[in-house]
């Protein structure tokens, strides 16, 4: 590290824009995606040293072992076999079984799609409400938004995952049980928020539908005797989620059974085949063209070696405005920790704080704190093209995300102010001066499909686990959502006034709602 912290001094007191011309080319093209980190506090060296950090942390073993399906999570002493669900022919018995897991909800949606599959009464299924929360929600809600053109005319999709009464209730305004499909996500079938919202739709249906109502519930868990303690004498449609899928790598897999159903067979495989290309790609490409690599490395150098405490993700794509609400899950869960599988801590700062939204939207907010503000952040603008798109709005969209990329890099000095104004006030001229030197990569692709969404979901998939081995984390992991769901089981009682609260402050703080 000692090595990479010299350099880091040794760029942070160059200027970024001559910095990035003298890099020359940089860009990297893998599955229909070309990333371009010009805009770095990078240099050849830098890049020299990075390999240098990833043949030191065995991120070419850490691959392998992943794709041999070795136990690459040891909290819970399992693999991750979320690849095996896109994987054309997996030869370890265990990713077969993964993968076969999925195939039963390709023959469900379409019994739902064509109609051969109608509800007691002889109607067609025309509503499907997704029930789940964490992973089992903002995968599907991704690829529904991104691909909401895709979805079958006759179908309304709608999903709920707060436990405030509301986010249900919202959901199922309009709806008609008797023509509704309830799908419940929960790999343990233990998580407080969706079997409360489970129950309220249960009850939902079964008033109208009373014994009925068990044909329109569809449940998705990796633990079946408990969803069948859940169910009772009631029947239901139950679909596995293998225990190695982990909840936030879990929308290849049965997760996504709405999204299989309203979009259809075709388009889900789709999805798939791209993340399978990926999934090559970081198996197959040398480290120093391998595009999940280098971000990886790049997370590393940005967070841990240049202490940058935030990263911003634009997705300039209407199509992935759910993309940062995604990533900051995958990511934040997966490397915001600090302590190793062994248990002792880490060196240096891990995973950044992600946050971002949808370009140029943004542009007439938070931009301005980009620009102007006085922190740096580095920047990453993901540019989808849909190539059949209107030209005049496109060209706008892309010329929007070249600016501020050069914006943020390049900046505006005082000379360059007067020079274009020269009859501003000075006080008026120096508050439109830009600082500059802000960095940032860029992601784009020129035709997004579902394949080129599919390759850049696993692309921030392999990023997060090999990251999380830069830092000498485990990804698969999430101790400190668990402590939040313990307390919170804790404190119902409190609010209830069967028990005492222990935190002082939390008794005054449920004193107070009580009055």
């Amino acid at each position: 590290m000692t090595d990479l912290i010299a350099h880091a001094d040794r760029l942070s007191a160059q200027s970024l824009k001559p910095l990035a011309t003298a890099r020359g080319e940089t860009a990297l093209m893998a599955c229909g995606w070309t990333m371009d980190t010009a805009r770095q506090y990078l240099d050849a060296d830098v890049e020299t040293a990075l390999l240098g950090k990833a043949e030191a942390a065995g991120l070419s073993e850490a691959i392998k072992a992943l794709f041999n399906a070795e136990t690459v999570n040891p909290s819970e002493n399992r693999p991750a076999l979320h690849w095996a669900l896109r994987a054309t022919e997996p030869t370890n018995p265990e990713a077969k079984a993964v993968w076969a897991s999925l195939q039963p909800a390709f023959a469900f949606a379409d019994s739902i799609r064509n109609g051969t599959l109608k509800t007691p009464a002889g109607e067609r299924f025309s509503a499907i409400l997704h029930i789940g929360i964490g992973g089992s929600d903002f995968g599907p809600r991704l690829i529904a938004d991104a691909f909401a053109d895709k979805i079958h005319p006759d179908i309304t999709l709608r999903f709920a995952a707060n436990v405030d009464p509301f986010d249900l209730d919202r959901a199922l305004s309009g709806l008609d049980p008797a023509t509704t499909l309830v799908i419940g996500v929960s790999k343990s079938f233990g998580t407080e928020e969706t079997l409360y919202n489970l129950g309220r739709a249960r009850k939902w249906l079964e008033a109208r539908l009373g014994e009925a109502a068990a044909n329109h519930l569809a449940l998705v868990t990796s633990n079946p005797q408990r969803a069948a303690e859940w169910l009772g004498k009631t029947p239901a449609h139950l679909f596995d989620m293998p225990a190695s899928i982990g909840g936030r790598f879990s929308l290849w897999s049965t997760a996504s059974l709405s999204c299989i159903i309203a979009l259809g067979e075709e388009t889900f495989q789709a999805i798939l085949a791209g993340a399978e290309a990926m999934d090559r790609h970081v198996q197959t490409a040398p480290m120093a063209k391998n595009i999940p690599v280098q971000l990886a490395l790049l997370d590393y150098w940005n967070a841990t070696i240049r202490g940058e405490k935030m990263r911003v993700a634009l997705a300039y794509a209407s199509r992935l405005r759910m993309l940062p609400a995604y990533l900051q899950q995958l990511e934040m869960e997966s490397n915001g920790k600090t302590v190793s599988p062994n248990g002792t801590p880490v060196t240096g700062a891990t995973a950044p704080a992600l946050w971002g939204g949808e370009g140029s939207i943004g542009q007439h907010s938070y931009h301005q704190w980009l620009h102007q503000g006085a922190q740096s952040v580095p920047t990453e603008f993901i540019l989808a093209l849909d190539k059949g798109a209107e030209p005049e709005g496109q060209t706008a969209l892309i010329a929007h995300c070249l600016a501020q990329a050069q914006v943020l890099a390049n900046g505006r000095s005082l000379e360059e102010v007067k020079t274009a104004e020269p009859d501003l006030p000075d006080h008026i001229a120096a508050q439109k001066v830009h600082a500059g030197g802000r960095p940032s990569t860029l992601l784009s692709c020129t035709d997004f499909t579902p394949q080129a969404f599919g390759s850049l979901l696993a692309l921030y998939e392999h990023r997060t686990y090999l990251a999380g081995k830069l830092w000498g984390l485990n990804p698969f992991d999430q101790w400190g959502v668990e402590r939040g769901k313990t307390m919170a089981g804790r404190l119902k009682p409190v609010l209830c006034g069967e028990q005492q609260a222990r935190d002082p402050i939390t008794a005054r703080l449920i004193d107070q709602l009580k009055r």
